[in-house]
């Protein structure tokens, strides 16, 4: 454990030292039409380590997203049963989940991913089984705003870099065979680095890396971007930020990030000619 600690402390501190990696305020552009979340509620137990539902949903409703990921939903053993109130949030956010076939009858989620929308339609539903020595999973839904098709990955990663790595190559694998369309990858990616030596590399050649780059963890003092939005085409997300306020900071160990894309001028710029018979998502 004294190990581990000494590995997560050195970690967060050459985080701090080198932001370089760190998406700057300065790339953000004015903008954008549907704002896409990502949060992962701890199982809804706080900084104070206290169970409360109700404050995760008051966060949430703080957040103000079109459509939001959220990791640890649910129980992580057991009866695996739900842990939020979802009559609450549809009834003070409009939000609602998105289907999908849960691993018990009381689950939220696909081993705790859940994906909930307030506006759009949802298209088609697959569930991924990720590689690795725990259980993950990842949720591929293809949603239709007013603004054009939208492709959302939510997922979270394993907490080892091989398993990881996987991960990303078993995701680019999966989105590879869908028909292109602009997608943004969100979720708690479990990984702080960027570049060469990041377990999320081999999403570079579809994805843009650094774009959701923002620090988000620990909640009261975030150092680590462990939370992230990666989008494709690299020019899909005109803006990221992490939701830093007063009840976010207690409660989970994660804070919230959301961004903001410009879907319309997306389409309107690099889809003109969108056959989805023809188009697929390459990754070289």
């Amino acid at each position: 454990m004294r190990k581990l600690n000494e590995k997560v402390g050195a970690a967060a501190l050459s985080a701090i030292r080198n932001r370089r990696g760190h998406r700057p305020f300065s790339a953000n552009r004015d903008g954008g039409d549907t704002v896409i979340a990502s949060y992962n509620v701890h199982k809804c137990v706080g900084v104070d380590r206290k169970f409360d539902p109700e404050r995760v949903a008051e966060v949430i409703s703080e957040i103000d997203a079109d459509v939001i990921a959220i990791q640890e939903a649910d129980k992580r053993f057991g009866d695996r049963s739900g842990l939020l109130d979802l009559v609450m949030l549809e009834r003070d956010c409009g939000l609602v989940p998105v289907p999908i076939a849960t691993l018990s009858s009381g689950s939220h989620g696909w081993h705790g991913n859940m994906l909930m929308i307030r506006k759009g339609t949802v298209q088609t539903v697959r569930q991924l089984k990720l590689p690795g020595v725990e259980p993950r999973g990842a949720l591929v839904v293809n949603f239709e705003f007013p603004a054009g098709m939208l492709r959302v990955v939510a997922a979270h990663f394993g907490l080892l870099k091989r398993s990881r790595e996987l991960q990303a190559k078993a995701v680019l694998a999966s989105v590879a065979q869908e028909e292109e369309m602009p997608t943004v990858l969100i979720g708690d990616l479990n990984e702080w680095r960027v570049g060469r030596k990041s377990s999320l590399s081999p999403l570079s050649p579809v994805f843009d890396p650094v774009a959701g780059a923002v620090p988000s963890f620990p909640s009261r003092f975030p150092v680590l971007a462990l939370d992230r939005v990666l989008g494709h085409p690299h020019d899909l997300v005109a803006a990221v930020e992490v939701h830093d306020s007063p009840l976010a900071r207690i409660a989970s160990d994660h804070l919230p990030i959301k961004a903001h894309i410009d879907l319309q001028a997306i389409w309107e710029r690099s889809y003109r000619s969108y056959d989805p018979a023809k188009s697929k998502v390459v990754s070289s």
